[in-house]
């Protein structure tokens, strides 16, 4: 059984209808019931719903053989496991973002508000820029408003939020997608069975 993490919400439901069509379904798992764990013997599969934020660390500590990861998550958490392939949804895009026409006044230590810190200190550490990291995790476009930053660093999907509020993108940090995780250990001893699924999801994404 190839034991895999799914993230809850709508990003987990996308990448399941994923591996349903690509010859791993779990009927058990669209019924509506309160079960965390989910399994198909025929198929060699079991699915476990978790956190989104969480997946990396049931898929590093060997809970899950493998599992479906946003490329920030694996950015900020920096887990040990291995990458194997981009499943190309959940498309968005790590970004600063702040006041409409206000400029960053190099000479200042730049305030920066995010739930992010450690993309956002390896960015800005990149260029040689002073900042102050603010560490939020509630709504990250409020800071820059009441003036507690300067600029955000945030995944903008849509950029909505960020219009109704008179902020926009400064700049793009790094494209994020979902990903397709593996624990290392379970990559050497469960290799054919993980290979194999990693190449029928490959072949489906190539159809659709």
């Amino acid at each position: 059984m190839i034991n895999i993490a799914l993230p809850k919400g709508r990003l987990g439901e996308k990448v399941y209808q994923i591996l349903e069509q690509a010859g791993y379904p779990c009927p058990a798992i669209r019924e509506e019931n309160r079960k965390l764990v989910f399994e198909n013997p025929a198929a060699g599969v079991r699915y476990f719903w978790v956190k989104p934020s969480d997946v990396a660390i049931y898929v590093e500590r060997a809970a899950a053989d493998i599992g479906i990861a946003g490329k920030d998550i694996l950015l900020e958490y920096q887990p040990e496991v291995y990458e194997l392939a981009d499943l190309g949804v959940g498309t968005c895009r790590m970004c600063v973002a702040g006041k409409k026409g206000v400029r960053d006044r190099r000479d200042q230590t730049l305030r920066v508000a995010t739930k992010f810190p450690k993309i956002a200190k390896s960015y800005y550490s990149a260029q040689s820029r002073d900042i102050d990291i603010i560490k939020l995790h509630g709504s990250i476009e409020l800071a820059p408003l009441l003036g507690l930053s300067d600029v955000i660093v945030d995944i903008v999907e849509t950029g909505k939020t960020l219009l109704e509020n008179d902020l926009e993108v400064k700049e793009t940090i790094v494209p994020i997608s979902a990903r397709l995780i593996a624990n290392r250990v379970s990559y050497k001893f469960k290799h054919p069975e993980i290979t194999q699924l990693c190449r029928q999801v490959d072949e489906y994404c190539r159809q659709t």
